[in-house]
């Protein structure tokens, strides 16, 4: 049967089809004939209804217009990267997508049935149930099952009318349309599977949520945006918080899903390997890219230097009729001539240069010469005590030797102990076992997970930069703290009032500020935008001296890693080559 025209119109022509007293006699066994045909119904409808779309939008906030006149249109299944400087307007996009803000003017199109899912970074308060739990009550799904159940009960009643069992099974087809839509009745195996995609143990699923770290609650929320199987997902920042393994299981989960996804994200690769086209919000308007991040970059940088022409052959025309203006205006032979081009001046738009985005500028202070071997441990161990008396083993019996201009990458998995590893070798945590020993003249510098927390929220930027260098000019702090896009009033900012990639530039330069010949970095690039992670990256490959780092910036660690040490299931192998190497070996290991 090809069902054709709106909802009701198909569902009367379904249960028209069948004898009333045979439909409720046997409702258990043709019940299914009847959802499937809904359901297939309903599907059909989602690969052709109009998508989400952005008609002549403009929107200012305060006295900053954030866009003009702009539009796009996201169609069914496409992937899409959303790209522009902080403050440019692209939380606003996602606000204006699901009604949370409406445009000054023009329009933003979304189909009432549409289902659109929000990741965002805001996670609302989670606590008194399991995680498993907090996930699975996503959209009200336990309410939907409820209500589903209510209706299959419902029309098993003998007294219903035929117009009343109509009304009745239309909608237990969208509710059954719905369920099936997010998994149905295997909605606890999916959520268990996203969950351990997410780093999750099975242990951790039935834990209170409220347990666990502000990072880890930002996986839960997205575990549950995930469990909805929405038409359209949008997805602000999904890779902050997660690890490389979490990373890449969610690259191929977003690889698989069928719907429409629009994100922002600071992982270039992650970007690179998802969207097919990108979105750019900057100098007041909205710019589609038909490729990747990096097929942007370059389509930018062709689009800018294009421009560059045109306003210089702009600019010379514009002289030559100035200069015809200026020598003939006072010729009454000329009047009509003179009045003609000044008309056309007037009805010129000049082509304007957009200014290009401020970079951080990174040069390294001449570090002193150290020592061959930078960190040497042997048969180093860790153990935590945990508050219910028992242990946590980290890692044993782990040997290796950092050498002068090694680039050391340290991964594994979420929880592994990287950062406890950093930490005993920066002297910040005590081995339970073993040695660990830096190397003659080896002068460190240090960025930790937790060194946000260590700025002073009542002291301005220039303060704290020169509370750590007591002994540097105001001229010279000034300087440093220039290169990284604080200059002016902006160092008199207080530090409660920055974001977080604020505070990691205020780090960054504190450890910039004295010569270290040997950088320990635990995921600098957070927070960090994508053209800040480029400077950070080139800034790193001219440092004259030895690093160490934990990143799940796979991309920055392909461009810089020449050693590897991967600390798995308590155990530390040792890599010698660079990240790519890595990713082989164990790509082979698995085979």
């Amino acid at each position: 049967m090809i069902l054709t025209g709106g909802p009701k119109k198909s569902v009367k022509v379904i249960v028209s089809a069948l004898p009333l007293n045979a439909f409720r006699a046997g409702f258990s066994n043709i019940r299914l004939k009847i959802v499937t045909a809904l359901v297939d119904y309903f599907a059909a409808l989602d690969h052709t209804r109009p998508m989400i779309s952005f008609n002549a939008v403009t929107k200012q906030q305060g006295s900053k217009i954030l866009y003009a006149n702009a539009s796009f249109q996201i169609n069914p299944g496409e992937k899409w990267g959303l790209v522009g400087p902080n403050g440019a307007g692209k939380t606003t996009l996602f606000r204006l997508l699901v009604k949370e803000d409406e445009p000054d003017l023009g329009s933003v199109s979304v189909p009432d049935k549409l289902r659109v899912g929000y990741f965002s970074q805001n996670i609302e308060e989670m606590k008194g149930r399991s995680v498993l739990e907090e996930v699975l009550s996503a959209g009200n799904l336990e309410n939907l099952k409820n209500e589903i159940q209510t209706l299959e009960t419902k029309l098993s009643d003998p007294d219903l009318t035929e117009d009343d069992m109509m009304v009745t099974v239309e909608r237990y087809g969208e509710l059954q349309s719905q369920f099936e839509a997010v998994g149905g009745y295997d909605l606890e195996s999916k959520a268990q599977e996203i969950l351990g995609g997410l780093g999750f143990a099975n242990e951790d699923m039935h834990l209170d949520v409220g347990r666990f770290s502000g990072g880890w609650k930002m996986r839960v929320s997205l575990a549950k945006i995930l469990l909805l199987m929405p038409d359209v997902l949008l997805m602000d920042e999904p890779t902050n918080h997660l690890d490389v393994e979490s990373i890449v299981w969610l690259e191929q989960w977003i690889k698989e899903f069928k719907g429409a996804v629009l994100m922002t994200s600071h992982d270039r690769d992650f970007m690179n390997r998802l969207v097919t086209k990108t979105i750019e919000v900057a100098n007041r308007t909205l710019t589609v890219y038909s490729g990747n991040y990096d097929f942007y970059a370059k389509e930018k940088a062709i689009r800018r230097e294009q421009l560059i022409a045109q306003a210089g052959r702009q600019e010379a025309m514009l002289a030559k009729e100035e200069e015809f203006i200026a020598r003939f205006a006072a010729r009454a032979s000329h009047a009509a001539q003179v009045q003609s081009r000044v008309k056309k001046l007037d009805k010129i738009d000049i082509i304007e240069i957009p200014a290009e985005d401020r970079a951080m500028n990174f040069t390294w202070p001449e570090p002193p010469r150290g020592g061959d071997e930078v960190v040497k441990f042997q048969s180093l161990s860790k153990v935590w005590n945990l508050d219910d008396g028992r242990e946590k083993r980290v890692f044993e019996n782990a040997s290796a030797l950092v050498k002068r201009n090694d680039r050391v990458a340290v991964v594994g998995v979420n929880g592994a102990g990287k950062s406890t590893l950093l930490k005993i070798i920066t002297g910040d945590v005590e081995s339970t076992a073993g040695t660990c020993n830096m190397g003659p003249s080896i002068v460190y510098g240090y960025f930790s997970q937790n060194s946000l927390d260590l700025l002073d929220p009542k002291k301005t930027i220039l303060q704290e930069v020169e509370n750590r260098v007591p002994n540097a000019t105001l001229g010279s702090i000034k300087n440093l703290l220039g290169s990284f896009l604080f200059s002016g009033e902006e160092v008199e900012k207080k530090i409660s009032v920055l974001s977080g990639g604020e505070k990691s530039r205020v780090i960054l330069a504190c450890i910039l500020s004295h010569p270290v010949n040997f950088l320990v970095l635990d995921e600098p690039t957070n927070h960090l935008d994508i053209k800040s992670r480029e400077v950070l990256l080139n800034a790193i490959k001219t440092f004259p001296g030895t690093v160490m780092m934990v990143s799940h910036d796979r991309y920055f660690l392909r461009e810089i890693t020449t050693k590897v040490f991967e600390i798995d299931k308590s155990h530390l192998t040792i890599y010698d080559g660079d990240y790519q190497y890595y990713l082989d070996s164990i790509a082979k290991k698995k085979v």
